[in-house]
């Protein structure tokens, strides 16, 4: 069995994930995790699937032909990683041009590999302007302080609140 990761952009509309899963069944693939999301009337997301190896090309020539969605496939990649945590980081702040860049030059400053990222811009209750919130998932190695962590994202301004859990 071979693991590779689909990447998939397109208009959105019912039964997208539908038509990927059965193309992967088809394939005698196995759907292993994915992660999908609809913004401004678009739909993109990855899923990782194992396949054997002499289904892949008859796979990806399906999936190449799909009529709305634009699909490519990378090679999994697997290998020995240090010992680490994983950590949870909500971030809110005023929003602001810029943020999310100085929030990832911090993480990775520390040398933090983030495996997901999520955020949201919203209207703050009582007077409107505009909350950046954010939810960041990092590979913590063992011996980092996460006080330290806490601090530097702490002082990107003054209205940044940071809540780390691991």
């Amino acid at each position: 069995m071979k693991s590779i990761v689909i990447t998939l952009v397109g208009n959105d509309k019912p039964g997208l994930i539908d038509s990927i899963a059965k193309a992967i069944s088809n394939a005698q693939g196995n759907w292993l995790a994915s992660s999908f999301a609809h913004m401004a009337g678009h739909f993109a997301g990855f899923a990782e699937i194992q396949i054997p190896e002499e289904n892949e090309a008859a796979l990806l020539a399906t999936l190449e032909n799909h009529p709305d969605l634009k699909i490519t496939l990378s090679e999994g990649v697997s290998g020995q990683q240090a010992e680490m945590r994983k950590a949870t980081i909500d971030i809110e702040a005023n929003d602001r041009q810029g943020i999310v860049k100085e929030l990832t030059h911090v993480l990775n400053t520390f040398n933090l590999n983030i495996m997901q990222f999520d955020s949201v811009c919203e209207s703050a209750p009582n007077w409107g302007n505009l909350m950046f919130k954010a939810t960041a998932e990092v590979d913590l190695p063992l011996d980092l302080d996460t006080q330290e962590l806490q601090s530097a994202l702490e002082d990107l301004s003054d209205d940044l609140m940071v809540d780390i859990k691991l």
